[in-house]
């Protein structure tokens, strides 16, 4: 049984709100690679869009290494997800406060976002986004296979 999404599953699912995991390898080879779960956004065809502080961790390794991982996934049956791996092929620093907005209201109503945007407003003004253009593509979606046994 074949359990790999279609281009457009994979595309649509990649385009949907999950909380994704980023990974990204440590260049010296002394660590696992670093795994995080981030907002990201992406729509069909584009660039994975992930926001981070400029100074952190993953932005660092990000920028020595120049490329990442990055998975999402269903958590409840049927399960399925969609894990890509590409180069960072752009930086926005700064960050247009319009799309750090924008993926705000992503992930949270109206006013709560509004509200998280006006007390960490500060701090979010230290975010860029790294852009990755998916050059791999590994996907599985359980749905068949759960229908067989369901």
């Amino acid at each position: 049984m074949d359990l790999a999404m279609s281009t457009d599953e994979r595309e649509k699912f990649l385009a949907g709100v999950h909380i994704g995991v980023l990974g990204v390898d440590d260049p010296r080879g002394q660590r696992a690679p670093l795994l995080v779960p981030v907002w990201y956004s992406y729509e069909p065809g584009g660039e994975v869009m992930v926001q981070t502080r400029r100074d952190s961790v993953k932005a660092r390794l990000i920028r020595e290494v120049g490329r990442f991982g990055f998975c999402v996934q269903d958590e409840s049956a049927p399960y399925r997800y969609v894990s890509v791996e590409g180069p960072v092929v752009a930086v926005d620093d700064p960050l247009d406060p319009a799309r750090r907005a924008a993926l705000a209201h992503r992930y949270l109503d109206p006013v709560t976002a509004s509200a998280y945007l006006a007390a960490n407003g500060h701090q979010l003004a230290e975010d860029i986004i790294f852009r990755m253009r998916p050059q791999r593509w590994r996907t599985a979606d359980f749905s068949a296979f759960a229908a067989e046994f369901g």
